[in-house]
């Protein structure tokens, strides 16, 4: 039987800490959030492998918990903090929303797909807001947003999404064609978005955010 409680302490110890994780709120909301109970059951023990894990949906709605190491950093460089409104989108089951209310964000989740969005409203309860529509829509009647994570590869700026980022407001996500693809964090400054490359990272694409043929990135 395993020890899920020591699944996650190795994850923190031998995942995150290696992997340039360094900000001690993140690495205790890893440790305390149970990873196993956002994945479709049947699927505990491969939680707290370091890759990303298919969690539901199909097609043009598939949709992947990211590695914990990747997940990890990308919210480490949104800066949560307290009290801060954050947007989770693409959220399947909801684990990065469990872990930025853990840091004490207002979190709202945003999936499209009914199953996984009925799921991540019962796993999360008062933890967050669960809202069912178009992840390329964002929530912009709860906007506008400290935070905003994305949970899967886009290939083209998330123009409506950016559009709902408080002034000075962070948007992380893994950007880019398939191997060539980096975690990249965008921050508002009044009208404008600067995007900045942190470290390469890839993830399954999401076809609300895939690039029209002909498209050259």
């Amino acid at each position: 039987m395993i020890d899920y409680a020591q699944a996650r302490r190795m994850m923190v110890d031998c995942q995150l800490r290696t992997f340039d994780v360094n900000d001690n709120s993140v690495l205790d909301a890893f440790d305390t959030v149970a990873r196993e109970t956002f994945v479709p059951k049947g699927r505990e023990p491969f939680a707290y492998i370091d890759q990303t894990l298919q969690i539901g949906g199909a097609g043009a709605e598939a949709r992947c918990m990211p590695a914990p190491m990747v997940l990890a950093r990308m919210i480490q460089a949104l800066r949560i903090r307290p009290g801060v409104a954050a947007l989770d989108v693409a959220s399947g089951y909801g684990y990065a929303a469990a872990i930025m209310a853990q840091l004490g964000a207002k979190v709202t989740a945003l999936e499209s797909v009914p199953d996984l969005a009925a799921a991540a409203r019962a796993q999360l309860g008062s933890a967050a807001e669960v809202i069912e529509g178009p992840i390329e829509s964002g929530a912009p009647k709860q906007a506008p947003f400290d935070a905003i994570l994305i949970n899967g590869r886009v290939e083209v700026r998330p123009q409506a999404l950016l559009e709902q980022l408080k002034d000075d407001g962070r948007l992380v996500c893994v950007m880019g064609p398939h191997r060539n693809a980096k975690v990249t964090v965008f921050v508002r400054a009044g009208d404008a978005f600067g995007g900045r490359p942190l470290f390469d990272a890839s993830l399954p694409g999401l076809d609300a955010f895939a690039a029209e043929a002909g498209f050259a990135f």
